[in-house]
C-alpha cells in the first residue's frame, strides 16, 4: 500500500485533512500527482448526505488534472511527466455491449466511479480526487492536450463530458437550434459546446439577470423561464433542449420548446419525472437523458475543446479551503466551477 493526504469527510458539514491510502501500483496503472480537482454537485450530496457510519472513509473528487508520476510494468501509453485528466469513470467489464461500444459509462455490470465505487480486481472502495495522489488504470486517463489551462480543464471530465454526449449524440450542429435550460456548471458548458459546433444557441433561465453573461458564452438568444411571452414566441422551435436544473421541476414548459421531432436531454436532475403524455405527442417530441461519457467520447472531447479553446469558467481555491467551496456551491454562489488546487496538500499543515 501507499499513503497520500487528502480530505476526507468527518461528518455531512465538514471534510477534514487525513492520510488517504492508495492501493499498490498495478501492471496497467498510472500514479498521478492530482494539481486541479473540479467540485461536483455530486460531491456536495455525497458529502452532505454522509453519516459517518462505520466503513470506508468518503473522500470526493471525480474530475481532475495532473501528471504521471509512475507508470506501471505494462503501461505504453503514458510516461512520467505526462500531464493528464482522469473522469469520473475509472474502470469496467470491458467486456458488455455498451463496453464494446465504447460506452463505457453504460456498461451493464456498472463503471468503478472515481469515488464511492468498488474497485474490480480487490473489492475496495474507490477514494477520490481531493487528494495529492491517486491511482488508475491507464485505459481511464486521457492525455490533456496542449494548450488547455489544467485548471479549468478539469471540470471538462465530468461538467464538459456530460453535454457532450447528448449534444453529439443528437446532432447538435450547424442548422440546429439548441436550447440550453440553466447557466450553472453544467449549462454555461452546453452553451460554449453548443456555439463551437456551430448550432444556434439559446439560454433558458429563471431571470433576465444572467442574460449578459448568456451573450459572453456565446448564446445567440436568451430567454426567461417565467416569462410566458418568451416561452410562447420560442414553442416547438429547438430541435435540441438540454435541461441542466438539478432539481425537480416540471418538463412541461421546457419540451414545449421542443420542435417536431426533437429532443429534450435530461442531464441536471436525475431522479423520477412526471410527464403529459401530450407533452410528446404533438410534435412526436422525444424525452431522453445522457450521463458522464465513454472513452472514445471523453478523448474527442478534450480534442475539440483544445481546437475551439474551451474550458470552464471558474474559481480556484486552495484546498484548504473545500468546506468554504462546499457551502458557497449549496447556495449557488459560484459562476461557474469550483476548482480546488491541490498543491498546498504538500505542506505539512494547512
Amino acid at each position: 500500500m501507499r499513503t497520500t493526504v487528502g480530505w476526507h469527510a468527518a461528518d455531512a458539514a465538514t471534510l477534514q485533512r487525513a492520510p488517504v491510502r492508495r492501493r499498490t501500483l498495478r501492471p496497467d496503472d498510472i500514479a498521478v500527482r492530482v494539481d486541479y480537482c473540479g467540485v461536483c454537485h455530486t460531491d456536495l450530496h455525497a458529502v452532505r448526505g454522509y453519516r459517518g457510519e462505520p466503513g470506508p472513509m468518503l473522500v470526493p473528487g471525480h474530475e481532475f488534472t495532473g501528471v504521471v508520476t509512475e507508470v506501471g510494468s505494462e503501461v505504453a501509453g503514458f510516461e512520467i511527466g505526462d500531464p493528464v485528466a482522469v473522469g469520473n469513470i475509472v474502470d469496467s467489464c470491458g467486456d458488455c455491449a455498451m463496453c464494446r461500444a465504447g460506452q463505457e459509462n453504460f456498461c451493464r455490470e456498472f463503471p468503478t466511479l472515481t469515488y464511492g465505487g468498488t474497485d474490480r480486481r480487490d473489492g475496495s472502495a474507490t477514494l477520490g480526487a481531493y487528494s495529492r495522489e491517486y491511482l488508475v488504470r491507464d485505459r481511464f486517463a486521457y492525455h490533456l492536450p496542449d494548450g488547455l489551462d489544467p485548471a479549468g480543464a478539469a471540470p471538462l471530465l465530468c461538467a464538459g463530458i456530460t453535454v457532450w454526449e447528448p449534444l453529439r449524440a443528437l446532432g447538435a450542429g450547424p442548422g440546429t437550434r439548441v436550447a440550453v435550460v440553466g447557466l450553472g456548471g453544467l449549462g454555461h458548458l452546453a452553451v460554449k459546446l453548443a456555439v463551437a459546433l456551430g448550432a444556434e444557441t439559446a439560454v433558458v433561465s429563471r431571470s433576465r439577470g444572467k442574460a449578459t453573461d448568456a451573450r459572453r458564452l456565446g448564446a445567440h438568444e436568451f430567454l426567461v423561464s417565467t416569462d410566458d411571452s418568451d416561452m410562447n414566441a420560442a414553442g416547438d422551435s429547438f430541435d435540441i433542449v438540454i435541461d441542466t436544473i438539478s432539481v425537480p421541476h416540471d418538463l412541461g414548459p421546457y419540451l414545449g420548446l421542443v420542435a417536431l421531432d426533437g429532443t429534450l436531454s435530461q442531464v441536471g436532475y436525475l431522479g423520477p419525472v412526471t410527464v403529459q403524455t401530450t407533452d410528446l405527442l404533438i410534435g412526436r417530441k422525444k424525452l431522453g437523458s445522457a450521463g458522464s461519457g465513454g472513452r472514445p467520447a471523453t478523448s474527442a472531447l478534450l480534442d475539440f475543446c483544445a481546437r475551439h479553446d474551451i474550458t470552464a469558467d471558474i474559481e480556484v481555491l486552495p484546498s484548504a479551503r473545500v468546506n468554504e467551496a462546499l457551502d458557497r456551491l449549496e447556495r449557488n454562489d459560484v459562476r461557474y466551477r469550483f476548482v480546488l488546487d491541490l498543491s498546498d496538500l504538500d505542506r505539512s499543515s494547512i
